[in-house]
């Protein structure tokens, strides 16, 4: 029987929604995946960019297009789409972010379509690397990036979890709908004015999460 009260486990993603990697590090990527498609399946850069966005809006994520219609080893992408002269200076965050995750309740995992090392580089620069019980990369998930169910069960299994036990933070609707299938509870990180309906609270910033927290604790097994 669960203790009453208990706090939840809170599943993060990283990019945009713990930092705001549309500013500068998502242009960055994006940039890098044009060109290593352009060099790698022969394609002009425009050519390239549309189907990077096609694979991103069909698959969730523009690495498995490629491995399942091109056969490019995920690890030589990722490498490749993810160097940075100075991730540090273009890394945008909230200030308060540390301390919000110190004191809410509950265990905090991260789970991230980004790769293992670039992960850990953004966790260590701000700071925030002992805030995270821890880290699925998509590597350690198997190359089974959100929105995919695979993935999700992974992190489940390896962390002996049952998703009603589970809040998802992120800032992805379709991750977000992954999630709730699966019967987690959802938080959509987003200034958007309206809510879907698998999304159970709308913040516009992931500092006002504290606020919410009763909502989210899991209510006692009956016996």
């Amino acid at each position: 029987m669960s203790a009453p009260h208990a706090a939840p486990v809170w599943i993060f993603d990283l990019d945009d929604t713990l930092h705001n990697a549309s500013a500068h590090i998502f242009p960055h990527i994006n940039r890098a995946m044009t060109a290593f498609m352009v060099e790698r399946l022969n394609l002009s850069e425009s050519a390239a960019s549309q189907l990077r966005q096609h694979y991103w809006q069909r698959y969730g994520a523009t690495l498995l297009g490629l491995m399942r219609h091109h056969h490019i080893a995920p690890e030589d992408f990722l490498h490749h789409t993810h160097q940075f002269p100075d991730l540090k200076s273009m890394l945008v965050l909230e200030r308060g972010l540390k301390a919000m995750l110190q004191h809410l309740p509950g265990r905090k995992l991260l789970f991230s379509n980004g790769p293992w090392q670039y992960s850990q580089a953004v966790l260590s620069l701000t700071g925030l690397r002992e805030q995270f019980a821890a880290v699925y990369s998509v590597e350690r998930v198997r190359f089974h990036p959100k929105p995919d169910t695979r993935g999700f069960r992974y992190l489940l299994q390896a962390e002996g979890l049952r998703p009603e036990r589970c809040v998802m933070v992120e800032d992805s609707l379709a991750n977000l709908a992954t999630a709730k299938r699966l019967g987690m509870k959802t938080v959509w990180i987003s200034r958007s004015t309206r809510r879907p309906p698998w999304v159970d609270l709308r913040l516009p910033s992931v500092l006002a999460l504290p606020r919410h927290y009763a909502r989210f604790r899991p209510q006692p097994l009956q016996p």
